[in-house]
């Protein structure tokens, strides 16, 4: 009997590394995330005293594309032209409560994060076309909100494009994108 169930398991095992799951290679541009208030999710399991009461405002789910030597603003990534922040998939912009961008109202909910780059502000679009890959079928009907904002000199250069939260008061926040040697600061309010 003990033959037959080692025979019955040898014969699973091999079927079962004929039929193993094969990955494919890593993505150049890593997703990353992030949240406000900063390491939300993390700390909400496991450091709850470090946010106290504090509810997340917002997430943002985005590919980091790297600088490689390129020129990026006005040549990789058009000057004048709708870019998805990022690489990929358009970045997706979770807010979880009523706020305000740049003076207009934004209810709760997902969105892509698009933007138009130009060499002295930056135009942020909130579209609700969310799960699209890049821009290239972006549909200005969808946008949500869109606001312009000041472009910025980066304190270092950024190979890779990064996006963070900073607390400015108790109801405001900033979003920070930047890359290379551009940054813009997006003003959110509760």
């Amino acid at each position: 009997m003990k033959k037959v169930a080692l025979l019955f398991g040898l014969l699973f095992l091999t079927i079962g590394a004929t039929n193993a799951q094969t990955f494919r290679g890593l993505d150049k541009t890593p997703m990353d995330m992030a949240y406000y208030p900063d390491d939300y999710a993390h700390d909400r399991k496991f450091a709850p005293a470090k946010i106290g009461t504090d509810k997340a405002m917002v997430r943002v789910t985005y590919n980091r594309p790297f600088k490689n030597g390129r020129e990026i603003f006005g040549k990789l990534v058009p000057y004048g032209k709708v870019w998805r922040a990022g690489a990929n998939e358009a970045p997706e912009i979770k807010f979880y409560q009523d706020v305000t961008i740049g003076g207009k109202k934004v209810p709760a909910g997902n969105y892509a994060l698009l933007t138009i780059p130009n060499e002295k502000e930056w135009t942020i679009i909130l579209s609700s076309d969310v799960d699209q890959w890049g821009a290239y079928s972006y549909n200005e009907a969808l946008d949500v909100v869109r606001v312009n904002v000041p472009v910025q000199k980066a304190e270092n250069m950024l190979e890779n494009f990064s996006i963070q939260f900073a607390k400015k008061d108790a109801k405001n926040v900033v979003m920070y994108m930047g890359w290379d040697t551009t940054a813009v600061a997006v003003p959110i309010a509760l």
